[in-house]
């Protein structure tokens, strides 16, 4: 197997899965619809690399996430907006057992016993040991994120929030003026 000191998230990567090595460092198996290859980072320390190549960070990636999507648990991450690649953890980015997939080459979930089984664009299987039904929920959340954040791009007036209900009621009672009476 191949060992890489640096990689950067491109669009062939399909999922990332940490382990220790013989040495007891953290590092992980990068799978791409071409091949594999092992890479001296964790998960984690690879998504920030990438994320930085584009001029932010994870923290920053991460709370842009939560709020487009919401405030929930297990948030995918944009890493590149221009080049539509968006990963997401099967658990907490916080625990090193985590995988993180790339939902633009899943090309189907099925439920294996109390798994999840994924087929790849490239015919490549993989199991997850998480339920279907929250699986396909995180699948959908970066999806959505992916949806969201290109159509962001490439229309930055389509996305509006309106006031809440007492800065709009201040706005109305700040441009009321008293009627002037015209002079006969």
């Amino acid at each position: 197997m191949y060992l890489k000191k640096f990689y950067i998230v491109n669009q062939l990567m399909m999922y990332m899965v940490s382990f220790y090595d013989r040495n007891g460092r953290l590092i992980t198996l990068v799978t791409q619809a071409n091949g594999s290859f092992v890479v001296d980072k964790s998960p984690v320390e690879i998504i920030e690399d990438s994320i930085k190549c584009i001029g932010f960070d994870f923290k920053g990636a991460l709370s842009t996430a939560k709020w487009i999507l919401g405030d929930i648990h297990m948030c995918p991450v944009m890493i590149n907006p221009i080049h539509k690649i968006c990963v997401f953890p099967t658990k907490s980015a916080k625990h090193e057992d985590s995988i993180w997939l790339n939902p633009n080459h899943i090309v189907r979930t099925s439920s294996l016993y109390r798994s999840t089984y994924l087929e790849f664009t490239n015919g490549h299987t993989l199991e997850v040991p998480c339920r279907l039904a929250a699986f396909n929920t995180k699948l959908k959340n970066a999806e959505q994120l992916n949806r969201i954040t290109v159509e962001i791009g490439s229309n930055p007036t389509a996305f509006y929030f309106e006031p809440k209900k007492k800065e709009l009621s201040l706005i109305i009672t700040k441009r009321k003026e008293p009627k002037k009476k015209l002079p006969l």
